[in-house]
């Protein structure tokens, strides 16, 4: 997008002005490789509100979350309940736009913490860790489900696979096709 196609912003660049209207800006702090896996999946998830998909409003939401659009401000110092609100969001995001691999917490630690993503990574495990003993998420090592509470070194983390976990709408459940086969319904 060059300068003259980018909206408006507020003086203190925390909004952008579209349509005479201020919107709040998305977190400049977030790596613009993370930042672009994040806006593609809230234009798919405004895709799937068009299409009338049931889980769609919740992705929209997740994803704006992460952008830093919704929930509390970026530009101030969230509070534990609202780091892991925007965490949980961003986990949720990034798996859904890479559901075919798996995510690094790390990941979700530069999307939310800037330069100092390093000092969020217990926040981030601790997140992860509650997302999956909800059963949202799988924790892996070296390929392995593992409980993240026992585990030291790298992990990474993907969505449940298999039928709809409790507590998170958008779940993609497997339904057979054919003797061997399976396709994803959305």
């Amino acid at each position: 997008m060059t300068d003259a196609e980018k909206p408006e912003r507020t003086d203190d660049g925390h909004h952008i002005i579209v349509g005479g209207r201020r919107w709040r800006a998305t977190d400049p702090s977030i790596p613009e490789k993370l930042r672009q896996e994040l806006v593609d999946e809230l234009m798919a998830a405004r895709r799937a509100v068009k299409a009338s998909e049931p889980d769609a409003r919740s992705r929209v939401h997740d994803a704006k979350t992460a952008l830093g659009e919704r929930g509390a401000p970026w530009w101030e110092e969230p509070s534990d309940a609202e780091f892991a609100e925007r965490a949980a969001a961003t986990i949720r995001a990034l798996t859904r736009k890479r559901v075919e691999s798996s995510i690094c917490p790390s990941d979700v630690a530069r999307a939310i913490g800037g330069d100092a993503w390093r000092a969020r990574m217990a926040d981030v495990r601790r997140v992860t860790g509650e997302l999956a003993a909800r059963g949202d998420v799988v924790v892996t090592q070296k390929g392995e489900p593992v409980q993240i509470a026992e585990t030291r070194g790298p992990m990474r983390i993907s969505r449940q696979s298999g039928p709809s976990a409790p507590g998170d709408p958008d779940r993609r459940a497997v339904t057979a096709r054919s003797p061997g086969t399976a396709r994803l319904r959305a």
